[in-house]
């Protein structure tokens, strides 16, 4: 097999940020929001027009990458592909400077075998010089020279214009 280059989104790839967003705001607004209502949406379109300012205060606020869950299955494919294929991780956390201790901790915590030289942060992520890049935001592969995979997440479920991918077992046939 050929040893390829592979770039790995963070937020809805390998950790599940949407289950954050869940849990403060119905803690703040006492009101629940299942992935099935955001099937197709952000959050922000589904929310009172109100609660908007709270949402998109809360990935700045300290704590919320700290303990994300882990993504099913993403530990283990990414342990294998390492082993097979270069890996990176490239997060554009540029949008949400708070986030940088969180997201280095988590990762040197659940996924410690990928070498922190392999750690992007970026904003744009058209500078990753890489075979594939999986991403749940299709806007990322924009200028991308190698090929976007959509990682399946509730926001992107009307994207057609990439090669769509659903949980890391599939990633794994495809590269293992």
């Amino acid at each position: 097999m050929v040893k390829s280059r592979i770039a790995v989104d963070m937020d809805e790839v390998i950790a599940d940020s949407i289950s954050r967003f869940q849990e403060w705001y119905g803690t703040d607004f006492e009101i629940s929001i299942t992935r099935e209502q955001l099937h197709g949406r952000k959050m922000r379109d589904i929310i009172a027009p109100e609660h908007k300012p709270a949402l998109r205060e809360y990935p700045n606020r300290p704590g919320f990458f700290k303990d994300l869950p882990i993504i099913a299955d993403s530990q283990r494919v990414l342990r294998e592909m390492a082993q097979r294929h270069e890996l990176f991780i490239a997060t554009a956390a540029m949008e949400f400077p708070n986030s940088f201790v969180d997201k280095y901790n988590w990762l040197k915590q659940h996924f410690d075998f990928i070498p922190w030289r392999n750690i992007v942060f970026c904003g744009d992520k058209s500078i990753i010089n890489a075979d594939y890049l999986i991403d749940d935001n299709a806007f990322n592969f924009d200028g991308f020279r190698g090929e976007g995979l959509l990682f399946d997440a509730p926001h992107n479920a009307h994207e057609t214009r990439y090669r769509r991918v659903h949980s890391w077992q599939e990633i794994g046939k495809m590269f293992l």
